[in-house]
C-alpha cells in the first residue's frame, strides 16, 4: 500500500467528504459480521460509483488493517480515493451493527480510547473540489474538530465555485458525546451553504418536524430537501411544493445502507439528466430522480449483503423495465 494515493482523474461528478468508518453488519451465523465501508459519504461514493458516475472519495484512511480494506474497498468499487496519505494515527471507527426483528439498527461504536475525528483540510485539495459538479458530505464529520473545519472549508470552497453541495443529516447522537444540542447546532450552523439536503424520516424530526422543512430550506436558501426513507416513500420538499413517489415494500427498512443507495442513484439520475446546478432543476427530472433512488434502496434491502448491496445502474433499469416505470 502506498503512503501517497494517486489522483487517477482530473474529472469526476461527484466528490464525497467525510470520516472513514467500517459498519460490521451481522451476517448468516450468529456472532458473524460482515464488513462494509461505513460513514455515508463512503457510501453515497461507492453508489454513485456504481451507478455510472465519476466518482472521488477526499477523506482520512486510518494505516491498519481496517483502513486498507475501506481504501481497497472504494478502490474495487471504481471510487477515487483522493487523499494524501495513510494516516499512522488514525484509528479507523468501528460500528457494530445489530438489527431487531422490524430491521431497524441500533449501534455499539468501537474506538482506541482518547481517538478523535482525523480529518483534517490537508487530506482535502481544493482543486480536487473544483473538478466536481457536486460535493457531498455528512454530519458525522461535523461532530469534533478538526473534522468539522476540514467539513465545512470543503464546502464553502463548493459554494464559492457554484458547485452543487450535497449535505447528509445522518445524524446519530452518539457521535456528539449524547450531547444534543451540540449536535443540532452543528447542523443548523451548515445549512445555509447547502443545495440539497438529505433527511430520513427520524432526522426530519430531529430538524423539527415536517412543517417546518419547508421553512428551514426558505429560511437557510435550500433548494432541495429529500427525505429519503419516510413511511410515505421518498418525499421532495421543492419550490414551494411537495413532490411524493410512494415507498416500495421495505423501502424504509434502513438496513445495509439503503438510504445511502437512495442517495447515490438520486444524484446519479440528476446528473445523468444534464443538470450542472440546481437551477436547472424540474419537477420532472426530480421525480425521476425520487423514483431511481427509490428503487436503488428497495434493492439494496432485498439483497441484505454488504457492498453488494449497493445497486448498479443495470439493477435499477431492469427493476424500472419490469414495473413498467
Amino acid at each position: 500500500m502506498p503512503d501517497v494515493i494517486e489522483k487517477r482523474v482530473l474529472y469526476m461528478d461527484i466528490i464525497c467528504v467525510g470520516e472513514m468508518v467500517i459498519d460490521f453488519l451481522p451476517g448468516e451465523d450468529e456472532g458473524v459480521y460482515i464488513r462494509k465501508a461505513g460513514g455515508a459519504p463512503a457510501n453515497v461514493a461507492i453508489a454513485a460509483a456504481r451507478n455510472g458516475l465519476e466518482t472521488g472519495f477526499c477523506g482520512c484512511v486510518g494505516d491498519d488493517d481496517f483502513g486498507r480494506f475501506l481504501f481497497d474497498t472504494l478502490r474495487d468499487n471504481n471510487v477515487s480515493v483522493l487523499c494524501p496519505e495513510m494516516v499512522e494515527e488514525a484509528v479507523t471507527t468501528m460500528a457494530f451493527v445489530t438489527l431487531n426483528r422490524d430491521g431497524e439498527r441500533s449501534f455499539t461504536f468501537a474506538r482506541k480510547p482518547g481517538a478523535d475525528m482525523f480529518l483534517t483540510r490537508t487530506h482535502i485539495d481544493k482543486a480536487d473540489v473544483m473538478r466536481a459538479k457536486v460535493l457531498h458530505a455528512g454530519s458525522c464529520s461535523l461532530s469534533k474538530d478538526p473534522a468539522a473545519g476540514a467539513t465545512v472549508y470543503a464546502m464553502e470552497q463548493a459554494k464559492k465555485a457554484g458547485k452543487i453541495v450535497s449535505f447528509d443529516v445522518n445524524y446519530r447522537n452518539l457521535l456528539w458525546d449524547n450531547d444534543r444540542q451540540a449536535a443540532m447546532k452543528a447542523v443548523q450552523d451548515i445549512l445555509p451553504i447547502v443545495d440539497m439536503l438529505k433527511v430520513s424520516e427520524e432526522e426530519c424530526d430531529f430538524l423539527g418536524g415536517e412543517d417546518n422543512i419547508a421553512y428551514t430550506a426558505k429560511q437557510n436558501g435550500i433548494s432541495l430537501v429529500v427525505e429519503t426513507l419516510g413511511s410515505k416513500g421518498a418525499r421532495c420538499y421543492w419550490n414551494g411544493k411537495e413532490i411524493v413517489i410512494p415507498g416500495m415494500k421495505a423501502v424504509c427498512v434502513d438496513t445495509t445502507g439503503a438510504g445511502d443507495a437512495f442517495w447515490g442513484g438520486f444524484l446519479a439520475s440528476l446528473l445523468k439528466s444534464g443538470v450542472e446546478n440546481v437551477s436547472h432543476l424540474t419537477d420532472e427530472i426530480i421525480k425521476e430522480a425520487l423514483q431511481y433512488g427509490n428503487i436503488a434502496g428497495w434493492l439494496c434491502v432485498q439483497k441484505k449483503g454488504a457492498i453488494e448491496s449497493l445497486p448498479t445502474s443495470e439493477e435499477i433499469e431492469k427493476i424500472k423495465k419490469e414495473m413498467g416505470i
